[in-house]
């Protein structure tokens, strides 16, 4: 077992309410309950030494492993291959009721053996409240009870496994033949919650059946057919998996503290809900055709304007807990190591009382899109749609963070502008085509000038582009947008020439950097690798654009960046190793918009 496997050398599992982390080796080592942002459970990732794992291996040293997801599935298979035979772990967690909340949660690790003979070692050390809550273990009827007073888990084996203590932690050898099946069954839950029913090998083969029709009947609504089938389907399953289901709310990724450059200090808490980062995850599901994600998505997202109770007095704050709660203390856990030494650790987000306007251009995308505001909500619901760009035409000329939450201090944002412009578009089409009551005089004047304000301020006519705030020379990759949301025309001449000018400064070897801190500094020190959305963005771009030949090379290319089960964290470093929280709905959101783009303009060439 590495102390620190490589961010990428993971595959993700989970249950629609809570995720877990397993290693290319067979070692779950991050896991959250009963929420995203719960206290963790496992964080070896975090800290080696005090986070906790729960780890099946083959014994032996003589050994090939391989990790595999089953097709269309999130259910994951961990090969071992030996001199003596070939095994399987395979790990799941049931799918049972997701829209309902419970404590309670299962993780199914279960062994076969499929030639030969191999022999498992098995260690679970759970370490909960991420290593700060003492647990005491209890062996009763060959089941392990690990107690702490906010919680508590249950495992217990299935087949000839014998769970011995090993202090307050247990292990277990046991060697299957061919055809055998051993297993255990994790279950965390609230403490002093009674003991589960012990499982049985025809209850584990029982819910392996079921939650793979689960993920197969969910994927067939899925009308994406195009050339990359494949790792669009797995982003989908992805989004889907990072979807707290009693709510509706996307979470930004499955973890914390993960680095943007190993040993920097730009360690984020991504498991909560970004309005910026849901929104968008959701019109990528809608465009696949998943529509009961999107409308779950849009009554949360309305139930926050309804709710108000912001950190910043703003109708929307930047991101919320999956529950729609706005406080998001941020604290250093300073007893963790960090991953390879990335300290500190933070917990929760300081940047959730910051003020970024592009949010409400993607909340009134995302409120917009497929089935109506008015036929999702009714009048009342289009009544609080109005009343936030109402709202938003008297206050969307301020100096903002901007997207990338730095932390240098506020300025003019162009891409601010541009979604709150976007957010004026979509608002007077809506009223038109659904004809219903609006400031229209208002939300026009707002657009329009929005519009003469970037083209006059936005604009540099010394770099021939679009630059990242006003009076400054930066460019920005979130303007990749920009014909996106059809504020220029992707062939107009302006928009040519500013993708000239990021080819020839954000673009490196077809991965493309958010922007250069150097020029624009963010408050934070050390750097970061090239962001993965905004590579994508660029595919996209280049194929709205006509330049297929290179759009499709580069995107072909930054799939040969997604790991072994085709999942991408935030950035990729510069030796081509993926940084930041892991998996990013970020950046398989945007693999979903680029592979639709790219198909639709191929299609449409007839190459």
């Amino acid at each position: 077992m590495r102390r620190y496997p490589p961010i990428a050398d993971h595959g993700l599992i989970g249950d629609l309410q809570t995720s877990a982390l397993v290693s290319a080796e067979g070692v779950v080592d991050w896991f959250c309950a009963p929420r995203f942002d719960s206290p963790s459970i496992f964080a070896a990732l975090l800290d080696h030494d005090r986070g906790g794992h729960f780890s099946i291996t083959a014994a032996g040293t003589d050994t090939t492993v391989r990790q595999l997801y089953l097709p269309d599935t999130a259910a994951l298979v961990t090969r071992f291959m030996t001199p003596d035979g070939v095994g399987e772990v395979i790990d799941f967690m049931p799918v049972d009721h997701p829209e309902t909340a419970t404590d309670r949660h299962r993780m199914v690790r279960a062994m076969r053996v499929v030639r030969g003979t191999v022999t498992f070692d098995l260690e679970c050390r759970p370490r909960f409240d991420y290593g700060r809550c003492d647990h005491r273990l209890h062996l009763a009827d060959g089941a392990a009870r690990f107690a702490c007073p906010r919680a508590w888990a249950f495992l217990q084996p299935v087949g000839p496994l014998e769970l011995v203590r090993d202090e307050e932690d247990v292990r277990a050898t046991v060697t299957l033949r061919q055809g055998q099946l051993a297993g255990v069954v994790l279950t965390v839950c609230a403490a002093h919650d009674d003991a589960p029913r012990p499982p049985t090998e025809a209850s584990l083969r029982a819910e392996f059946d079921d939650v793979r029709r689960f993920w197969h009947g969910w994927i067939r609504q899925c009308r994406y057919r195009g050339r990359w089938q494949q790792a669009v389907n797995r982003s989908a399953i992805t989004l889907k998996l990072l979807t707290y289901a009693p709510s509706g709310a996307p979470v930004a990724a499955a973890t914390m503290g993960l680095p943007e450059q190993v040993g920097g200090e730009r360690n984020w808490d991504y498991r909560y809900t970004w309005i910026r980062d849901a929104s968008l995850s959701v019109n990528a599901l809608v465009d696949l055709g998943f529509t009961e994600e999107a409308d779950a998505f849009r009554r949360w997202l309305g139930a926050r304007l309804r709710a108000g109770g912001t950190v910043t007095g703003e109708p929307l704050q930047i991101m919320y807990r999956v529950d729609g709660d706005p406080e998001l203390p941020e604290e250093i856990l300073d007893h963790l190591a960090g991953y390879r030494g990335s300290a500190p650790v933070r917990l929760g987000n300081g940047a959730a009382d910051q003020l970024q306007l592009d949010i409400y251009g993607e909340a009134v995308r995302a409120l917009s899109r497929s089935r109506d505001v008015a036929q999702l909500a009714g009048y009342d619901g289009w009544q609080v749609f109005a009343e936030l760009l109402d709202w938003l035409a008297d206050h969307w000329d301020r100096a903002d963070e901007g997207i990338w939450e730095t932390r240098g201090g506020r300025k003019d944002f162009t891409y601010s502008r541009l979604m709150c412009w976007s957010a004026f578009d979509r608002g007077i089409r809506a009223a038109a085509e659904l004809a219903r009551p609006a400031d229209l005089e208002s939300w026009t004047a707002a657009r329009d000038a929005i519009m003469r304000q970037v083209m006059e301020r936005g604009w540099s006519e010394r770099r021939q582009a679009f630059v990242q705030h006003y009076g400054g020379e930066v460019l920005d990759a979130s303007l990749l947008l920009m014909p996106e949301v059809g504020f220029v025309a992707p062939k107009e001449p302006r928009w040519l020439s500013t993708l000239d000018a990021m080819d020839g400064e954000l673009v490196s070897d077809s991965l493309v950097y958010r922007y250069d801190p150097g020029a624009s500094p963010d408050g934070l020190r050390g750097s970061e690798g090239t962001f993965s959305l905004c590579s994508f963005l660029y595919v996209g771009a280049l194929a709205r654009s006509g330049r297929l030949a290179p759009a499709r090379y580069a995107f072909d290319k930054m799939l040969t960046y997604a790991n072994h089960v085709g999942l991408f964290a935030e950035e990729i470093g510069p030796t081509g190793e993926q940084l930041g929280n892991f998996p990013q709905a970020f950046t398989h959101l945007s693999l979903i918009t680029a592979a639709m783009a790219l198909d639709e303009e191929l299609d449409g060439s007839g190459a």
